[in-house]
């Protein structure tokens, strides 16, 4: 499968996620689909009483006017006929008016039943996604701003309340008291009352669906415009820091301004549109409405229908024209809804570019072994990968890849969790090619330590223990201990209870690189990987790190990525890196008396050190 890049234009119509077109029979059936999965099997009867309630309700809705209508007609009488008593009339009217309140009533005890069903359905899609899109590879997640992509999750999930609710609980008993209404009009009165309402009711509903149409275009100009200024917003505010480093505050809000103009400006242009649409309904029902009382009073002058009649007449007519003012807003949002509903079926349709072979076995009882055979692998954004690299390395040694920057040290380390694929060779840990183990099974035998440790918005013990939830207090402490962090803990206010704010920025460098080693001793990996684990730390800091990853990498295969070579000279074998090819590789002492590119970047590295010394 080949590998994601930055979605283009040109590239955007092959993008499951891109390109959903919102089709909406295939939103319904997703839909029925998600409502007849085991976990809301619960829910069935529920549904089943929802459905009967609705349908009672367009009944009562049709028949509730025309006992009204009955009931005027027995108090005010007929020619030449005494009027109803007076107890009589009342008690019609009472009829009325009580099945007019269940039509009303009705709707909400619907809603009241289906809420829980709806938010269950909703929890399962956004369970179904947000998982989906954890699994999905490194590339996909380096392409998405984590913004936009927790957008359209939700909306996604949101887009099923929608369709549920406009379709099953409007839309569709709107057209059942339609079909009601005019067998209704056309048995009891005359027929072409029903004609004028069917009439103006399918006028009423294409003039809605061609403006509406055209609003969602402008709907789904305004959610992408919405959905940039909130990627923008929260890529500001969790970037603060750098903001702040590079004095860009007013340049961010400019650039947030901007946003916000675009996004207020498709406002506008959305609600204009609204305005339209809703002066074209009014008339158009306003309209109907006149048609079908001029039609009523010509009856009730030429004796045909009462006065009652009349009041029935109208009456049926507003019921159904009521649900029908919601008619643009609905079908704008059944559209939008099918829309963010393909976009998250986009994302469930998308296959992880590295995934477990469906005979992948479990790594126990891991060694620590890590061999790379002839491996080659070029990522999409660099023109020089590496070639064929081949080293082993054996249990409880210790292995240092240095190079300049981009000859693809750390390429390596992702292969060997299996980020990305390789594009020849194998990468083998205890004999087994990653490719042939789960993965959950292989990064759990590996503990990485980067050079900038994130951390939770948590507090200090859950982040130590986010290695592993089950661990106990003992052991939480002991990690801690060992990664040189106690001390500190037990010094702060609040203790383990100390929350460490937005990716552990409460904590200086030095911290929360500890937090990572107590971390990583907790998970208690057979192979510990350090990624530069000490170069954005200051010499004091460094020898304070270096002290906790030494006792780290006690018992472990260690694989270390280092900038500064003073780290790495104790290693077991040196691996030297330059455009992706090992060009020298072997101990400290023994490159140093090679006189090659190790030698000269150790040269450099000291008198660098030295002049530093110098200067301070």
């Amino acid at each position: 499968m080949p590998r994601m890049k930055d979605l283009t234009d040109a590239d955007k119509s092959a993008d499951p996620i891109e390109s959903a077109d919102g089709g909406l029979g295939a939103s319904i059936l997703r839909i029925l689909k998600l409502l007849w999965r085991p976990e809301l099997a619960k829910w069935r009867p529920v549904m089943g009483i929802a459905i009967v309630v609705t349908l009672s309700a367009a009944v009562l809705e049709v028949v509730s006017p025309m006992i009204l209508g009955f009931a005027i007609n027995k108090v005010a009488g007929e020619e030449g006929v005494e009027a109803a008593p007076l107890g009589i009339a009342i008690a019609w009217i009472a009829l009325a008016i009580s099945l007019r309140f269940l039509a009303a009533a009705l709707p909400q005890v619907r809603d009241t039943l289906f809420s829980p069903v709806s938010q269950d359905a909703q929890r399962l899609a956004c369970v179904d996604a947000f998982g989906h899109a954890q699994s999905l590879s490194l590339g996909f997640h380096q392409t998405r701003r984590s913004g936009a992509l927790n957008r359209m999750i939700e909306r996604g999930a949101s887009a099923i309340d929608y369709l549920i609710r406009f379709l099953a609980f409007n839309i569709g008993p709107t057209f059942v008291r339609l079909f009601l209404a005019a067998i209704a009009l056309g048995a009891a009165y005359d027929y072409r009352l029903a004609l004028i309402a069917i009439v103006t009711i399918a006028i009423y509903g294409v003039v809605t669906v061609v403006i509406t149409e055209w609003r969602v275009r402008q709907r789904r100009h305004m959610n992408l415009a919405d959905t940039e200024l909130r990627a923008v917003s929260i890529d500001t505010l969790t970037n603060f820091e750098t903001v702040k480093a590079f004095a860009a505050e007013e340049r961010e809000t400019h650039r947030y301004d901007r946003a916000m103009s675009r996004y207020n400006k498709r406002f506008v242009e959305v609600m204009r549109s609204m305005y339209l649409l809703n002066g074209l309904q009014a008339f158009i029902m306003n309209a109907g409405l006149l048609a079908v009382l001029a039609l009523s009073a010509w009856n009730y002058s030429q004796g045909t229908m009462k006065i009652g009649d009349l009041t029935a007449v109208m009456m049926v007519l507003m019921s159904l024209y009521a649900p029908l003012n919601i008619l643009g807003f609905a079908w704008r949002e059944i559209k939008q809804g099918a829309v963010d509903l393909e976009k998250l079926h986009g994302l469930l349709s998308m296959v992880p570019e590295v995934a477990d072979r469906p005979d992948a076995r479990k790594l126990d009882k891991p060694e620590g072994e890590v061999e790379f055979r002839d491996v080659a692998f070029t990522h999409d954004a660099r023109a020089v990968g590496v070639q064929d690299i081949s080293f082993k390395v054996s249990p409880g040694r210790k292995v240092a890849f240095v190079g300049t920057s981009g000859a693809g040290k750390s390429t390596l380390l992702k292969l060997l969790f299996r980020f990305y694929e390789v594009d020849a060779g194998q990468v083998l840990v205890d004999g087994h090619d990653v490719r042939d183990l789960t993965q959950t099974s292989l990064r759990t035998t590996l503990g990485l330590v980067p050079q900038d440790v994130v951390l939770f918005n948590d507090t200090i013990r859950s982040n130590i223990a986010y290695a592993r939830p089950e661990a106990s207090e003992a052991e939480i402490k002991d990690a801690a201990r060992r990664a040189q962090l106690l001390p500190f803990v037990q010094s702060l206010p609040d203790g383990w209870e100390t929350r460490v704010g937005e990716r552990g920025l409460k904590l200086s460098g030095g911290e929360k690189q500890r937090v990572g080693i107590a971390r990583v001793i907790l998970a208690n990996p057979a192979i510990l990987v350090l990624d530069e684990a000490t170069s954005a730390l200051d010499s004091a800091t460094e020898a304070a790190v270096q002290e906790a990853l030494d006792e780290a990498s006690k018992g472990r295969t260690t694989l270390t990525v280092a900038h500064r070579l003073s780290t790495v000279q104790n290693a077991d074998e040196i691996i030297v890196l330059e455009e992706g090819r090992i060009v020298e590789r072997g101990a400290h002492d023994t490159l140093l008396h090679e006189d090659g590119v190790y030698s000269r970047m150790w040269a450099r590295q000291a008198a660098r050190d030295q002049l530093a010394t110098v200067e301070e």
